[in-house]
C-alpha cells in the first residue's frame, strides 16, 4: 500500500489504482459488486474517489487477496464495516476488533468440518468401488 503523501478531497481512477495497487478495470468491477464502493462521478462522468472510497478498496483488497474470502463472503463482512476516523482524521484500516468478529466464523467451523468430513467419506466411498 502506498502513502498518501498528498492529502486531496478526490481521487481520479488512475490516482486510486496507482494508490491501492489495482487495475482499473478491477476498481470498476467492484463497484458493480460491493454496494458500499458507489464513488461519485464529476460532470465529464470520471469517477471521483474520497479518502472513504479508498480505504473501503483496500480493506475489499485485503479481505479478497490476503485473507482470501470470496466476493459473497466478502460482502458480508463489510456489511458491518465502516471506515473509522482516528483523532488525526485519517481513516483506520481495521475492520473489526477480533473478539467481536470471530465469534461467528469458530461457531461456523465445526459444521464446516463435519462436512468436510462427510463430503470425504463419501469421496472416498466412490473411490473405493472403482
Amino acid at each position: 500500500m502506498k502513502d498518501l503523501s498528498i492529502k486531496k478531497l478526490y481521487y481520479s481512477i488512475s490516482e486510486v489504482s496507482k494508490i491501492t495497487e489495482m487495475e482499473q478495470y478491477v476498481l470498476r468491477y467492484w463497484e458493480t459488486e460491493f454496494e458500499q464502493l458507489k464513488p461519485q462521478k464529476n460532470r465529464a462522468g470520471n469517477r471521483i474517489y474520497t479518502n472513504k472510497d479508498i480505504q473501503v478498496i483496500l480493506q475489499i483488497k485485503s479481505l479478497l487477496r490476503d485473507k482470501k474470502y470470496t466476493i459473497e463472503g466478502a460482502k458480508k463482512i463489510l456489511d458491518t464495516y465502516t471506515p473509522e476516523k482516528t483523532p488525526t482524521g485519517d481513516s483506520d484500516l481495521s475492520l473489526f476488533d477480533n473478539n467481536s468478529s470471530n465469534a461467528g466464523t469458530k461457531k461456523e467451523k465445526p459444521s464446516l468440518k463435519k462436512d468436510l468430513e462427510e463430503i470425504k467419506n463419501l469421496l472416498e466411498n466412490i473411490y473405493s468401488k472403482i
